[in-house]
């Protein structure tokens, strides 16, 4: 079983309501279709940082949260839905809201069906 996030670029939604809207628009968008579309850069750059704190699984080393490799590879556009391990998901999905909110971009939980990166106005 995996635990699973949504990131994106864009305006911040105003609640998890229109958060659930954007993530469903944006998977169909760029998830449920035959187009590849490549990564924006700044979507890259949050991947990058996520490796950075634990690559991707190898033959020698399988210390990784990320049940999906390589994990750019769930990325599309402006936009990636990504697996982690459920055992590892407190912590993995802690450091990537954390990495979101640092770049600025809006992650989602569609296990708590709520964004969980903070306003402009809130901590992290």
């Amino acid at each position: 079983m995996s635990y699973d996030l949504a990131v994106w670029e864009g305006k911040r939604p105003s609640n998890d309501r229109e958060a659930v809207e954007i993530h469903v628009a944006l998977y169909e968008q760029y998830v449920d279709t035959d187009e590849e579309t490549p990564p924006t850069p700044l979507i890259v750059e949050f991947v990058n940082m996520l490796l950075q704190r634990w690559p991707e699984v190898d033959d020698e080393d399988d210390n990784t949260p990320w049940s999906a490799a390589p994990l750019l590879s769930a990325a599309r556009g402006p936009y990636i839905y990504f697996p982690m391990s459920w055992s590892r998901a407190e912590e993995a999905s802690a450091f990537a809201v954390e990495i979101a909110t640092r770049l600025g971009l809006n992650c989602y939980d569609p296990q708590l069906d709520q964004l969980r990166t903070p306003g402009p106005n809130q901590g992290t």
